[in-house]
């Protein structure tokens, strides 16, 4: 921390340069330059400056943009890549823009709200703007956590409220028994006109949307599903694959711990894994480690979206998507009156209030069988 000496006085004492070197709270490193008449004056300059830099508070002056960064850092060896790059995605896509440039102490209470009603002026579902609001909240909880804000402003403001209560469930779509018969029955026909002209391959479409259908699995989860997954009517569910990262496709863990899971097969869905083994078996690559879908490579996203799509059309039936295969088997469990619980199991989900708050407008009403049993009670 140099006293640099320098031309010109003032009332008869040489003029000093103090210049203190340091890093921020950000880890920059900074230079800080003041200008004092004496070398006495100067030595209690650099002293006044060495101190104060001391106590500079953590965070202060650090922008919205700059806390991302940090905080992206800070999360690329805590959670799921694909959870990571969706996060970045939305938040440099919704929150940025807004919001990147303001400094953490100037986000006061009308400059969040200004925010939501931005937000709200974009065509975005209920659901994506509930979760832009939790992707902010996650990033402000951080800044209290690192003592960079005392508190997080946005919790006063709370989450995006949907105007209907039926608002909230428009996203989810789900076939019926039914309806899921006339689909898959398609999907056969095809694959089997498709082998007629010597096209194999058609078939792995044919057992995708079964087992979506069957287990309600996330489409990442299937993609990653292996021969060596069964054993005998049970199904290991330990890892899934990722194709929207940049680059080849990405092995990854399941969502979640509640992800990895073993589920008994249900018989018709055993037939058909059964008899499509038997095909795959024709062929001479064939490995126990091979994907039960795609064999050396998992089927693209796109083209199923495609085949969904025709399927449909070709049944005469709604198009869902192909997240609404999941839907469709915690419905129908749901509306058999399946344990919640056993249905949060099935689908891998964190905890059952998930579930429940997903799921709970399916069950059957119970009002008339608890009635009817308190009505004993005499």
């Amino acid at each position: 921390m140099p006293i640099y000496k320098m031309e010109g006085k003032k009332n008869g004492k040489q003029k000093y340069r103090v210049r203190i070197n340091y890093v921020d709270s950000f880890g920059k490193a900074k230079q800080l330059d003041r200008v004092a008449y004496g070398l006495d004056e100067a030595k209690e300059l650099e002293r006044k400056l060495q101190a104060s830099m001391c106590d500079v508070e953590p965070g202060i002056g650090m922008t919205v943009s700059e806390l991302f960064e940090e905080y992206i850092k800070v999360k690329r060896s805590e959670v799921r890549e694909t959870t990571l790059d969706k996060f970045i995605r939305n938040v440099r896509y919704h929150i940025l823009p807004i919001l990147g440039e303001y400094k953490l102490k100037k986000l006061t209470l009308p400059v969040l709200q200004d925010w939501k009603t931005k937000i709200n002026d974009k065509d975005l579902s209920i659901i994506t703007r509930q979760n832009l609001y939790g992707e902010l909240r996650n990033l402000l909880n951080y800044a209290v956590k690192m003592e960079y804000l005392s508190a997080n402003p946005l919790l006063k403001l709370g989450n995006f409220k949907a105007t209907l209560e039926l608002e909230q469930t428009k996203e989810m779509d789900y076939y019926t028994a039914d309806e899921f018969k006339q689909f898959i029955s398609v999907a056969r026909n095809c694959a089997i006109e498709a082998q007629q002209s010597g096209n194999y391959f058609e078939w792995n479409y044919y057992v995708f949307f079964s087992i979506a259908f069957y287990t309600g699995l996330r489409k990442g989860e299937i993609h990653a599903l292996r021969w060596c997954d069964i054993n005998g009517e049970y199904l290991s569910v330990t890892r899934s694959i990722a194709q929207k990262l940049k680059g080849e496709d990405r092995i990854t863990p399941p969502k979640n711990k509640s992800s990895i899971r073993t589920l008994q097969l249900p018989k018709p869905l055993l037939k058909i894994l059964s008899e499509h083994k038997e095909r795959c078996k024709q062929f001479d690559n064939f490995s126990e480690n091979n994907l039960i879908c795609g064999a050396d490579k998992s089927l693209r996203d796109s083209t199923i979206q495609k085949r969904n799509v025709k399927f449909a059309q070709l049944a005469g039936i709604k198009t869902i998507r192909i997240h609404d295969f999941r839907h469709s088997h915690a419905s129908l469990l749901a509306n058999e009156g399946i344990n919640i619980q056993e249905i949060s199991r099935r689908l891998g989900h964190s905890n059952v209030e998930i579930t429940w708050n997903t799921y709970s407008h399916l069950y059957p009403r119970e009002e008339e069988r608890a009635i009817k049993i308190l009505d004993k009670i005499v």
